[in-house]
């Protein structure tokens, strides 16, 4: 029987907790009710108190209470709750996790949501899901779910609500989904500006025999990436794109964290890595770009983004960037320096072209870079077909030479 986890707060949400609970065994699913409340008695039993969950967080519920700090409090439950749902999906006894609250409550579940390998169902029923996500989501599949009323006991609205999530996570966590062909998973990373390499390099090894994932460089792209890399769940990165890497270290919108590009080499797998895209930072509509920017080189790609050219010296600290990061990768790892420009808009006559910044990312390089990292400079610009197949035919000789040395452990 598949078993779904429930946690929350239930000194506060008791009510709501024990109807979501009744509902799901109506379904045909086990339920474990983990608690993390902090303040008075719970409402509704659980199988898991809170003591053992201030447990997990290396803490007691009687120091808590003690303290008197309820923010503390809280996000000590929330280190805690996480520590118990990832022991539970270790212990295999959790195929789904359901939670519901407001804000506070929505951040203390959603963490712990967040400790769960990507495929693993979760849903959470909030009061702020319809605002901005993002801080709740982070970079797994989260289903947010929007309350309309406040979870404060149940209505004819609530209970509709409720009982929709539970139907929604006892489908989810009871369905069998067809397993996809065998076939190596790469990850490969894309922009506007570097989608016809992309898409020829996605074609070739396609033809011999990857499944290829495509993420658009905006950040939150790259974000994904990088966790599914680090669940294990991609064999190979072909990372094209490491623009994210700019608006980072410049300030613009679409940065990915400064943990960009250091998945796939602490997990030891093949990469072949690219400058796509480097030669911009990214902001939004051509009014919001910051005073200290206005009178830089700036290009109205659409009405929502307006590109900035990145200069010599960015060009040459984003080099060393990559150098230190590409330095300390354990696994096989070439990268492709286009010598003709690192972008459709960076290739000669477009508006980006500028060879000095090119040259001081390239200098950059060249200068740190350990033999570790094979290095192949092509006379072509990125988008050029011959240096998409040349990246895609040079991982897939570096997988197969991986996979044959026994190391071959994620596809």
């Amino acid at each position: 029987m598949a078993t779904v986890v429930l946690v929350g707060t239930l000194d506060t949400k008791g009510q709501e907790y024990a109807y979501l609970r009744d509902r799901l065994r109506q379904h045909g699913v086990d339920v474990i009710l983990v608690d993390a409340g902090v303040l008075g008695s719970p409402l509704t039993m659980p199988d898991i108190d809170r003591v053992d969950v201030a447990r997990a967080a290396d803490s007691s519920l009687e120091g808590l209470i003690a303290a008197g700090d309820r923010g503390a409090a809280v996000e000590t439950m929330a280190h805690g709750a996480a520590e118990v749902v990832r022991r539970l999906h270790a212990e295999g006894r959790l195929q789904g996790i359901l939670g519901l609250g407001g804000s506070g409550g929505t951040t203390l579940v959603t963490q712990a949501m967040r400790q769960l390998p990507v495929g693993v169902p979760k849903l959470m029923v909030s009061t702020v899901a319809s605002g901005d996500t993002r801080p709740y989501v982070g970079n797994v599949d989260i289903i947010m779910m929007y309350s309309v009323v406040d979870i404060a006991g149940l209505n004819r609205i609530s209970r509709r609500i409720l009982g929709n999530a539970a139907a929604a996570m006892a489908g989810m966590a009871t369905a069998t989904i067809p397993e996809a062909a065998d076939r190596p998973l790469v990850g490969a990373t894309m922009f506007g500006v570097t989608t016809p390499c992309v898409t020829t390099a996605r074609e070739r090894l396609e033809s011999l025999g990857y499944e290829v994932l495509v993420f658009h460089a905006t950040g939150a792209g790259g974000r994904s990436m990088e966790a599914l890399l680090k669940g294990g769940f991609i064999s190979a990165a072909l990372d094209i794109t490491t623009t994210e890497l700019a608006d980072e270290l410049v300030g613009g919108v679409l940065s990915a964290g400064p943990n960009r590009l250091e998945a796939a080499g602490a997990m030891g797998i093949p990469q072949v890595v690219s400058l796509g895209a480097l030669d911009m930072v990214n902001f939004g509509p051509i009014d919001t770009v910051p005073t200290r920017f206005k009178e830089r080189l700036l290009y109205k790609h659409n009405s929502s983004i307006t590109l900035m050219r990145t200069t010599p010296e960015e060009c040459a600290e984003l080099g060393r960037i990559i150098a230190r990061k590409l330095n300390v990768a354990r696994g096989p790892i070439t990268l492709f320096i286009p010598l003709k420009g690192v972008s459709l808009i960076d290739a000669v006559g477009q508006p980006f072209h500028d060879p000095a910044a090119d040259q001081a990312l390239f200098e950059a390089l060249r200068g740190d870079l350990n033999s570790t990292v094979e290095v192949r400079e092509l006379d072509t610009d990125l988008n050029d077909p011959a240096f998409a197949l040349a990246m895609a035919d040079t991982l897939h000789a570096s997988y197969q030479a991986w996979v044959h040395g026994g190391k071959e452990v994620y596809a």
